[in-house]
């Protein structure tokens, strides 16, 4: 995967200036991929610095996507920051509603692993701290001993 890419991206140009840009949900795909419009355009992207179960792995991939469907509802706004493209074409980006970070919003619920060695360009303390929360509370993908395996 190429979202080292998109660490390097906002590593150089530092995360809380990587462009920030408004947009419309279209469609959720899985846990951490949707589709958006922006000024006409239509782009899919691959949240970045987290990991989704996939749909193959038991219940835990249809909660993923159920509970991303749930925080962004088709044509909810949404600002996407980040840029780089992924191997596959996706967008690699944080999702923001107002001064929420709906990345981390999926960790805390415990819809998704924090992305260990993609976090670099993300605010890992605040990733790490979320993942903590989720796995002491046994939510979600913590709900078993130890997590269940990390996609």
């Amino acid at each position: 995967m190429a979202a080292g890419m998109f660490c390097g991206f906002l590593t150089a140009i530092g995360a809380a200036t990587a462009f920030a840009e408004q947009a419309r949900v279209l469609s959720v795909g899985d846990g951490d991929t949707l589709s958006v419009t922006e000024g006409g355009s239509r782009r899919t992207i691959r949240l970045a610095c987290i990991d989704a179960p996939e749909m193959a792995q038991g219940p835990y991939g249809a909660e993923a996507r159920a509970a991303l469907q749930a925080i962004l509802p088709v044509s909810s706004a949404v600002n996407v920051r980040g840029g780089e493209r992924d191997r596959y074409g996706r967008t690699m980006a944080e999702i923001w509603r107002g001064n929420t970070n709906l990345n981390v919003e999926l960790v805390r619920q415990g819809d998704a692993f924090i992305y260990r060695q993609y976090l670099s360009g993300c605010d890992r303390n605040t990733y790490l701290s979320a993942e903590r929360q989720a796995a002491s509370a046994r939510l979600g993908v913590w709900s078993v001993p130890g997590g269940i395996t990390r996609p």
